[in-house]
């Protein structure tokens, strides 16, 4: 088939909560992706961000065939070979006691949530029912009914009400009105340490230590969620780094697979993990053989190939370049690492239309709140790569 008879497959049978770009992808390597009719593009997304390692990295594909070969699922009511090493690999990479494993981001903050009240009630002494949990504005954590319920997104509600109560919504990257906000019926706060999907906007320097200080001298919880920012992406294994802080947990998800399986995993101590007995909390593929199998590969590559030294040096390189194109559509250039936006002027006419231009010239990145841009290579990224890449950015950011 072709392009338009897949489109026209897809737009028939499949429910339209996705408004993708018409490009059908086939196949990847590494950095590049190549559509049914044989054409090649540059990745400038990474399948937000849980292709760190590049397409089918070659390690991480021989970890999921070997081990598909020889047990794939037993369910939590067994132990398996593989969640062992899983846990203590983790764990050490992130100084950590504990691991809970699931498959999806959205599966992992739930499970962030659920320890949070738990603890709230157990360990700190939170009435019953009473515990509340802060969060941001503009925040994105997932799109279980949940979690829409305290976005700040209109669209990412409508229609899906009524909400679990006990969230408490004050601005990002505003450590006084957390302080404000904080009473001793607040469990946890729970905060991107960059907001990818409200447009790669990063807080104030020192915001993430102000917040960490004003949990520590309150026992509250201070959990972050790094799906899309952690394992490298911001130049660092995890973006909270920057601010040398220690969460209270970690909420990790896409690049922990290398975009080949789904493995989600909340990490933490064992005082705080500790709350779960047996039957209060699980899943049937969690901690599956296969998926700690691909984990483990995911994690390796990161390490063996200094994919978070690679991000920080190509993404310095990398903003360096953009902020040197002279186009009356931008707004602003941030980032750090290879986390990217570039903030377009509303009278631009949307982020949209140069995505579509770019995915001509044969670089697929996509719009998020309708005037930014994200740019969020592989890891494996080079200079040269990078090079191929501005010209055309650069050429379309130009265009009218």
């Amino acid at each position: 088939m072709n392009t338009g008879e897949y489109i026209q497959l897809e737009e028939r049978y499949g429910a339209h909560n996705y408004h993708p770009l018409d490009v059908i992808i086939e196949r990847g390597e590494g950095i590049w992706v190549y559509d049914v009719g044989g054409k090649k593009y540059l990745d400038f997304l990474s399948a937000y961000s849980a292709v760190n390692q590049g397409h089918c990295h070659p390690q991480i594909i021989q970890a999921l065939t070997d081990q598909a070969k020889k047990l794939t699922l037993t369910s939590r009511a067994f132990r398996n070979d593989q969640l062992a090493y899983f846990y203590k690999e983790l764990a050490e990479l992130c100084e950590m006691e504990m691991v809970l494993p699931m498959n999806t981001g959205a599966e992992a903050v739930e499970t962030a949530i659920k320890t949070a009240r738990k603890w709230g009630y157990k360990r700190k002494g939170i009435a019953s029912n009473q515990a509340e949990i802060v969060v941001c504005t503009n925040n994105f954590h997932g799109r279980t009914t949940t979690i829409v319920g305290f976005s700040t997104e209109k669209q990412y509600r409508d229609g899906f009400e009524p909400f679990t109560p006990g969230f408490v919504i004050i601005p990002y990257g505003d450590a006084d009105a957390f302080a404000k906000a904080v009473t001793p019926d607040t469990a946890a706060f729970i905060v991107e340490p960059i907001q990818g999907e409200g447009g790669v906007v990063i807080p104030p320097a020192g915001y993430l230590k102000k917040c960490s200080e004003i949990c520590r001298k309150n026992r509250v919880l201070f959990i972050l969620d790094e799906i899309q920012t952690g394992l490298g992406r911001t130049g660092k294994l995890f973006a909270y780094q920057y601010e040398n802080v220690k969460p209270d947990m970690l909420i990790l998800g896409k690049a922990l697979s290398g975009g080949v399986y789904p493995v989600s995993a909340v990490v933490s101590s064992k005082e705080i993990l500790g709350v779960f007995n047996p039957g209060d909390h699980g899943s049937t593929y969690g901690g599956n053989p296969l998926a700690c199998a691909v984990a483990r590969a995911a994690l390796r590559v990161i390490r063996e190939e200094n994919l978070v030294e690679n991000a920080y040096k190509m993404g310095q390189y990398f903003r360096e370049i953009l902020s040197t194109i002279r186009s009356q559509h931008i707004k602003e250039v941030r980032g750090k690492g290879l986390f990217i936006g570039v903030e377009l002027y509303p009278e631009a006419k949307g982020a949209r239309r140069f995505c579509e231009a770019l995915m001509h010239e044969g670089l697929l990145c996509k719009e998020t709140h309708e005037n930014v841009i994200r740019f969020a290579p592989p890891l494996v990224i080079t200079k040269n790569n990078l090079d191929w890449a501005f010209e055309r950015i650069q050429k379309v950011l130009k265009m009218n």
